[in-house]
């Protein structure tokens, strides 16, 4: 069973629990989605399902890409993403693939590109300290120091400066699923996730082991 999606970041909320617990979720709008194409061990080397999700014009898209969607008979899609499956005798080009496939208390892994927050110093991109404000120190205090030391006189590679931070594909792993609404395709995951609003999420059921949780059953006292 395909436990992959994407979605499309529609921005923050917040619902109660049964017990009145406030939870802050992320709303995600998630598919449908359409299967554009099936990969098999026997043409591929590998198993697959490749998910195309948001409408676009074909003025959008290449010569390659719309001569693509016209062979499978499938409307040009904005985002293609392919995700791995054990075994896809069950899927078809052109099936549809929507949010029940998730359910309440599923945990997912979600990866999305962050935000870009441009060039910054090493106190915001890697939370480094600050110098001292005295002794003339003015333009020194956001500062990243010395990058020497024993040893060879280099940089060596890895070394935490100043750069371009966000702007990369990052995954946050194990959000939990509060509720699903099938007839609007609507997620909501407690937290937060990566990218802007409106941005393309790629949810997929979580590859961290999730505990069972076991009833622990109590024997009435005989009398």
């Amino acid at each position: 069973m395909l436990k992959s999606i994407i979605g499309k970041k529609v921005g923050m909320s917040q619902v109660f629990d049964d017990k009145g617990n406030l939870i802050p979720v992320t709303v995600i709008e998630a598919g449908p989605c359409v299967v554009t194409g099936v990969r098999t061990v026997e043409n591929d080397g590998y198993s697959a399902v490749q998910l195309g999700f948001g409408g676009v014009k074909e003025k959008n898209l290449n010569k390659s890409l719309i001569g693509f969607f016209k062979k499978n008979n499938v409307e040009p899609k904005k985002v293609i993403k392919e995700f791995r499956v054990k075994d896809v005798k069950d899927f078809a080009i052109g099936q549809e693939i929507k949010a029940d496939i998730f359910k309440e208390g599923d945990y997912v892994d979600i990866c999305a590109l962050t935000k870009g927050k441009g060039y910054a110093g090493v106190i915001k991109r890697h939370n480094f300290g600050m110098q001292p404000t005295t002794h003339g120190q003015s333009d020194r205090t956001r500062a990243r120091g010395s990058s020497g030391g024993q040893g060879p006189q280099k940089v060596l590679k890895g070394m935490r400066m100043s750069g371009h931070l966000g702007n990369e594909y990052v995954t946050i792993q194990k959000l939990r699923v509060v509720s699903v609404d099938v007839q609007k395709n609507l997620l909501l995951i407690k937290g937060a996730v990566p990218a802007v609003k409106r941005g393309t999420l790629f949810i997929s059921n979580t590859v961290k082991r999730i505990p069972v949780v076991q009833e622990v059953k109590t024997k009435a006292k005989k009398k």
